[in-house]
C-alpha cells in the first residue's frame, strides 16, 4: 500500500534552479507509473517554486513509461507575476524524458462569486458497501498494485459484479486515499484531485466496450483547481466520454467532495493500443 504524501516527495538537488529528485514508487503501478501520480509528483515540485500559495490549473503530457527507480525533476519558471505564477515541469530518467506539464498558481483575493454546480443525485459514500464486498469470493485480487491505495465504494453495484455488459461511457464512484486521505499543504490536497481526474479517465471511456480488443492509456491530463474541502475523506469521481472516434477518446470529469462542494474539473484525451490480452 502507498502513501500519496511519502510516494511523492521530493529531495531538492539545487533548489534554487528548481531541481529536485524523486523515487517512482512501484505501489503506484498500473500499466507502468500511474500518469496521475506522476502528475502529483510535478505539482508538488511546482509548488516548492511557486510563492503563490494555492495551485490554479495544471496541464501535462504524459511522453513516456517510466521505471520504479529514481528520477530527475525540473521546474523553469515561465512568468513570475505578483499574484499569479506559471510553471513548466518535466520529469526524467537519464536522458528520457517521461512528462512535461505546466502549472499555474495564484494567490486568494477578492473578485467576482457564484457557485452555481451541482453534485450528482448519487448515495453518498456512508450507506454504500466497500468494492470487497460486492466482488465474488473467488475473485483475483486487483490486477495492480495501484488499486491497493483506495477504499472505494461502488455506485452501481453491476459494474463489479455482474458479467460485463455495454453501459453508457459515464463512471461515478467514491474513492477514498488510504493510508492518508485529506492533506494540509494545499499542493497535495490539490494533487488527490489531478490523480482522480487521471485515474477515472479510461473507466469512462471503457463502459460501452467490454472485453474491447484496445486499451487506451492517458496522453494527457488536465485539471482546473475550483475550492479545498481537506475535511472530505471522499471524493466523488464524475467522468463522461462523450466521443470516441479515430483512435482518440476524450474525457471530461469533475471532483466532488462528500459535502457537494465542487473541487475540480478537467480531462484527458486517449489513444487506443492493441489490448495484448485481447485478440483483434
Amino acid at each position: 500500500m502507498g502513501d500519496l504524501a511519502i510516494d511523492t516527495e521530493l529531495e531538492a538537488t539545487d533548489a534554487e534552479r528548481g531541481s529536485f529528485r524523486a523515487r517512482i514508487s512501484r505501489d503506484w503501478e498500473i500499466w507502468g507509473p500511474n500518469g496521475g501520480y506522476l502528475a502529483v509528483i510535478a505539482l508538488r515540485a511546482a509548488g516548492l517554486c511557486a510563492k503563490a500559495p494555492r495551485p490554479a490549473s495544471f496541464a501535462g503530457h504524459f511522453l513516456s513509461v517510466g521505471r520504479f527507480e529514481e528520477a530527475e525533476v525540473e521546474v523553469r519558471p515561465i512568468k513570475l507575476g505578483r499574484r499569479s505564477e506559471s510553471f513548466a515541469v518535466t520529469i526524467a530518467q537519464a536522458d528520457r524524458l517521461l512528462f512535461h506539464g505546466l502549472v499555474r498558481s495564484a494567490d486568494e483575493a477578492p473578485g467576482l462569486e457564484h457557485d452555481v454546480s451541482e453534485r450528482p443525485d448519487v448515495p453518498g459514500p456512508e450507506g454504500l458497501k466497500p468494492i470487497q464486498e460486492l466482488v465474488p469470493d473467488d475473485a483475483d485480487g486487483p490486477p495492480y498494485p495501484f488499486w491497493n491505495n483506495f477504499d472505494i465504494r461502488p455506485i452501481w453495484p453491476e459494474r463489479v459484479n455482474e458479467p460485463p455488459t455495454a453501459r453508457e461511457p459515464v463512471f461515478r464512484e467514491w474513492y477514498r486515499l488510504t493510508p492518508r486521505p485529506t492533506f494540509d499543504d494545499p499542493w497535495l490536497e490539490a494533487g488527490r484531485a489531478l490523480l482522480m481526474i487521471d485515474t477515472a479517465s479510461w473507466i469512462a471511456a471503457c463502459q460501452p466496450h467490454p472485453n474491447a480488443p484496445f486499451t487506451a492509456p492517458n496522453l494527457d491530463v488536465t485539471a482546473w483547481f475550483h475550492q479545498q474541502d481537506p475535511d472530505s475523506e471522499w471524493l466523488l469521481m464524475d467522468h463522461q466520454c462523450d466521443v470516441a472516434k479515430g483512435g482518440l477518446m476524450g474525457t471530461h470529469g469533475r471532483i466532488w467532495s462528500a459535502s457537494g462542494k465542487l473541487l475540480a474539473s478537467g480531462g484527458a484525451q486517449l489513444m487506443c493500443v492493441p489490448n495484448p490480452g485481447r485478440g483483434r
